[in-house]
């Protein structure tokens, strides 16, 4: 059988260095690519890949999120998270999402091929410097998670806002890619900040970028 994947990643050269790295293999083909979060949802609809290697922090909406929207469509489908972040905070939720495996970008080259051959045959895999803490981060995981995590406080569309003001959007450009009004908008920004208790959008945008809505380098 051939694997079919799909490969999301912002970056162009690391699209095309995952998929060069892809194609050696006989039995794997990368039937699909984009470039943002809402992409690579709609084309794990239409490209019917076996495996999604998946950023974990893309633009306009973030892998974790991604992850949680095509799992629930798609459950057969599996995902490989991508991170340049080690931090457990990521791995948890990129997990909690339904994740099967979590590499690091620097090691990729060596680790890819491993990783979804073993997510293929129902397993799990984890890059060796996260799995370092793996005790930690299932400790973590174990707990109840705190009042301002924003995968629990915040809705669907309250983190698709975040992620939009932390990146720079204006209010208005903001309602046209969600195809809602401006006053909705200003609302979720309004709901966001009484639930975070945040007062300013420098507030808002390390918010996001600690909790894994939004990367630093975005």
């Amino acid at each position: 059988m051939t694997v079919r994947l799909l490969i999301a990643d912002d970056h162009k050269l690391m699209r095309e260095g995952l998929k060069a790295l892809i194609e050696k293999e006989s039995d794997m083909e990368v039937v699909a690519e984009a470039e943002d979060g809402h992409t690579t949802v709609s084309l794990a609809g239409k490209s019917n890949p076996h495996i999604i290697v998946m950023d974990v922090s893309m633009p306009d909406l973030n892998g974790i999120d991604a992850t949680r929207k095509i799992l629930g469509a798609h459950p057969h489908v599996k995902v490989v998270g991508l991170s340049g972040h080690a931090d457990q905070h990521f791995v948890r939720e990129m997990l909690t999402a339904g994740a099967s495996a979590y590499i690091l970008k620097h090691t990729a080259s060596d680790e890819l091929m491993r990783a979804i051959r073993i997510v293929m045959k129902g397993g799990k895999y984890l890059s060796p410097e996260v799995a370092g803490g793996v005790m930690d981060a299932y400790v973590e995981m174990s707990r109840p998670l705190g009042k301002n995590v924003a995968f629990v406080v915040l809705t669907e569309r309250e983190r698709e806002v975040l992620q939009r003001i932390a990146e720079g959007r204006s209010t208005k450009e903001i309602a046209d890619d969600l195809g809602v009004s401006v006053k909705t908008v200003e609302t979720h920004r309004r709901n966001i900040m009484e639930k975070l208790d945040l007062r300013s959008v420098a507030a808002l945008t390390k918010y996001a970028i600690r909790e894994g809505i939004t990367s630093v380098d975005k």
